[in-house]
């Protein structure tokens, strides 16, 4: 999978990640273009280490759905990082 096509990836896995977590995340699209290029990353990692699979291809279900798991659990990393540091002020 090309650059282009991997941040395009994170960017809709990102938003997705977002929309499926209640609660209010914030940040506009570059950060949920980070966070969703990371959680792919995150995604891919953990699915080659666990199962066996990868990020291979872009119209891959397995792709979508580690991509997307792997930004749902970056996107509850940083609620708790930025949770703790909004209730310390």
């Amino acid at each position: 999978m090309g650059f282009i096509a991997f941040i395009i990836l994170g960017l809709i896995a990102g938003a997705i990640a977002k929309a499926i977590l209640p609660g209010r995340q914030g940040g506009g699209w570059i950060a949920t273009l980070i966070l969703g290029v990371i959680g792919a990353v995150l995604g891919g990692w953990l699915g080659s280490a666990i199962f066996g699979v990868g990020i291979e291809e872009f119209w891959s279900i397995q792709t979508w759905l580690l991509a997307i798991g792997g930004s749902i659990i970056v996107l509850l990393i940083w609620g708790l990082i930025t949770g703790r540091n909004k209730s310390a002020r």
